[in-house]
């Protein structure tokens, strides 16, 4: 009990009780004295936001716009349905092409997207040659549009055709679809913005072998729980981004009486099943659509501050949040940290680009690198920093989910549901595991590392929020 009776509270007479936040300086000094203290983690909100802050945080609908957000992101489902191509799917046409990120325009997009369009409409026979489809891409007679506007997520460049073959996902819960193009594996492919012949006949090859050997497979299995592979994955050591080994293993496991009594030729199915048992991060292309589920799930709750996309183009990296719609609020993306394939380096990485930050979104991928210590040794870090990456992303978000959890952490939920006014005065922002494209188009993969996102995005949400508050607040 405080001492009220001696001269400044006793603070001279008794031992001291010490509470410092910020540099370490003065804690230092005071543990030399043989003083205890307790350091604080924490800092200041982000320059400019006191206002807005504070208008938001006295939203009387916050806290329950946000309980009602977050419990729809975490009781969705995600079952996979069918397989198709995405002109059917999606109602594609010709010379439509959906990519990843927020909105842009040829003129403005990276080296990775670029060589993904270039690639793109080879694929769709819109052009003969690199040099005739980037005339035709410059001239703007092609239509480019997010994925995210169509339900849809893309890995890297995300670009899809009318002819890619797609995933289709159900929220048995909600009742949403979302949809995402086949993984082709590492290296020189589109999605890192490669072109050459090879990348093409993979492509080729998925839209007249792959892609109708699942669907006939998925049809005779019937719907596939891609939430509960997720929930094993992350006990396996996966964390549904940048490692996906034991998701590929147990979809393949699931999946495969169907494609071997399937009615195609036993060298398709061979062909088919070692392509998919060689690619770890095919399931990544099944996760991806399961959080956008998740999230589309949480969209449009009027004062929720949560955030529902997190997605980059290679230039800019935008989010969106449940309580402003489909309004982005972007900066330019920032370059990941890691490692490099061969004999690249720093100076040939592109910016972030791709829809695969849905999976931090929904609160998995580096938000659960604890549950995946062997990630560290392929994005640059150490166990370590994949402990405190996972423990750090409760500071920011809403709640833990009860179905995703984290072994070491004596299987504490992941942190899920990102809050803007979290990230806002905590000035923490959200880890993302992520794949780095060669910034020259046609380059391929270059490495993997991790990334943040801009800070200038969550302000600018934070004041879109504020002017969506009621007068009467």
């Amino acid at each position: 009990m405080t001492d009220t009776t001696t001269p400044l509270h006793g603070l001279l007479s008794g031992e001291p009780s010490v509470v410092t936040a910020g540099v370490g300086l003065f804690a230092d000094a005071l543990r030399a004295q043989a003083a205890q203290v307790t350091e604080v983690d924490w800092r200041p909100p982000m320059d400019g936001t006191e206002a807005d802050l504070a208008r938001v945080m006295a939203d009387p609908r916050r806290e329950e716009a946000n309980r009602t957000a977050v419990s729809r992101l975490l009781a969705a489902g995600a079952e996979l349905v069918d397989v198709r191509p995405a002109s059917e799917a999606l109602g594609m046409e010709k010379g439509v092409f959906f990519h990843a990120g927020p909105p842009i325009t040829w003129d403005r997009a990276s080296g990775p997207l670029k060589g993904a369009l270039i690639g793109g409409m080879l694929f769709e026979g819109l052009a003969d040659s690199p040099e005739e489809a980037e005339k035709h891409l410059a001239s703007g007679d092609v239509t480019l549009d997010p994925c995210h506007h169509h339900h849809a997520v893309g890995p890297m460049a995300g670009v899809v055709s009318p002819s890619m073959w797609m995933f289709e996902l159900r929220d048995p819960v909600h009742g949403g679809r979302a949809w995402c193009s086949l993984n082709e594996g590492l290296g020189k492919v589109l999605r890192y913005g490669a072109y050459g012949p090879e990348v093409i006949e993979r492509l080729q090859w998925m839209a007249n072998v792959l892609g109708p050997l699942l669907q006939k497979a998925v049809r005779a299995h019937g719907p596939v729980d891609i939430k509960a592979i997720i929930a094993q994955m992350l006990q396996m050591g996966d964390e549904g981004h940048n490692r996906n080994r034991a998701g590929t293993l147990m979809f393949l496991r699931d999946i495969l009486p169907s494609l071997i009594t399937a009615d195609a030729p036993s060298s398709d199915i061979a062909e088919a099943v070692r392509f998919m048992g060689a690619n770890d991060h095919f399931f990544l292309n099944l996760d991806m659509p399961a959080c956008k589920l998740a999230t589309d799930a949480a969209r449009d709750v009027p004062g929720s501050t949560m955030v529902v996309t997190m997605a980059r183009n290679g230039t800019d990296f935008g989010i969106q949040v449940s309580g402003t719609g489909d309004e982005w609020f972007t900066g330019p993306a920032n370059t990941p940290e890691g490692l490099f394939l061969g004999s690249y380096g720093p100076e040939d990485a592109n910016p972030d680009i791709g829809d695969s930050a849905i999976t931090e979104t929904a609160g998995i991928g580096g938000f659960a690198m604890a549950a995946a210590p062997a990630i560290v040794r392929f994005v640059g870090g150490d166990v370590p920093l994949a402990l405190r990456a996972t423990r750090s992303m409760y500071e920011i978000t809403l709640d833990e989910h009860p179905s995703f959890q984290v072994p070491i952490l004596e299987f504490r939920g992941t942190p899920s549901g990102i809050d803007v006014t979290k990230v806002v005065r905590t000035g923490i922002l959200p880890q993302i595991n992520t794949g780095m494209a060669g910034a020259v188009a046609g380059t391929g993969q270059v490495g993997a590392g991790l990334v943040t996102p801009p800070e200038q995005c969550f302000p600018a949400a934070l004041a879109a929020l504020a002017k969506a508050v009621p007068d009467t607040v």
